[in-house]
């Protein structure tokens, strides 16, 4: 029995048949679906089984998904689950006003240097606060801290006197023994102590000691936090002088280390 053509639907006898993309076709009948040109074996181009010339050949192009019932849930899933997570985020850094930073061996080298950089800014404030005003003949020299200075102290002719108003009475401390200075395994001879300290008169303020401080130099006292210290006279911005009263001791002693009562 002979087919029927696949374009006109007429029986296609074999003399005039062909057979392309599963079907059967009149010579005639074989021809582009754009511009009706007649194809054969070696020059058609097939597309969803219709034949085309390589002129009309459809381009291919990608296809878009389907907006199906389970695509569009797993959409607004996906959406729900980031407004939550960024919500998390918002609240966790909620008032810290900057944003998290992975801690890496850089930034951590970075803060340390900073860290460094800042103490040594504050240690040379601290020292330019303790020396008081800059100039001026016979200023003190620059201070170290009681524990700095635990380890080394000064021989004693090298030590001087602190700046005190000329105006003020002059009195002869007594003569001390020599202390011999040790360095490492060497002792050097220790020059006779003779130091002539200059003290305001009495009739002075009274003042409370708010930290507790050991004397640097022999002509400083020594006191504990909470301690009066009477007949205080100012030498200058940063040292005082004055009597302990729990001790009796009289000397020189840091401005900032009491306050007036």
């Amino acid at each position: 029995m002979n087919p029927n053509c696949a374009r006109c639907g007429k029986i296609v006898y074999p003399t005039e048949k062909v057979n392309c993309l599963d079907k059967f076709w009149h010579k005639a009948c074989f021809h582009c679906e754009t511009c009706k040109m007649t194809l054969n074996m070696k020059n058609y181009k097939g597309y969803e089984k219709k034949p085309y010339c390589n002129a009309h050949y459809p381009k291919q192009s990608f296809t878009m998904v389907a907006d199906t019932p389970e695509n569009l849930r797993l959409k607004q899933q996906s959406e729900l689950q980031s407004q939550v997570r960024y919500k998390e985020e918002f609240e966790k850094n909620k008032g810290k006003g900057f944003s998290v930073v992975a801690d890496t061996p850089e930034l951590q080298r970075i803060k340390k240097t900073q860290d460094q950089i800042s103490n040594i800014k504050y240690h040379e404030e601290f020292e330019k606060s303790r020396m008081g005003p800059s100039g001026g003949e016979g200023m003190e020299p620059e201070r170290r801290d009681s524990q700095e200075s635990s380890s080394y102290r000064r021989p004693p002719e090298q030590q001087q006197p602190h700046h005190i108003p000329t105006s003020a009475p002059v009195y002869q401390q007594p003569q001390q023994q020599p202390v011999a200075q040790s360095y490492g395994g060497y002792k050097e001879p220790a020059a006779p102590v003779s130091i002539q300290r200059s003290a305001p008169g009495g009739g002075g303020k009274r003042y409370r000691a708010v930290y507790d401080y050991s004397a640097a130099d022999e002509d400083e006292v020594s006191f504990q936090d909470g301690d009066t210290i009477i007949n205080v006279q100012q030498i200058d911005d940063g040292w005082m002088y004055g009597t302990v009263e729990r001790t009796g001791d009289t000397g020189m002693l840091p401005a900032n280390y009491v306050e007036a009562i």
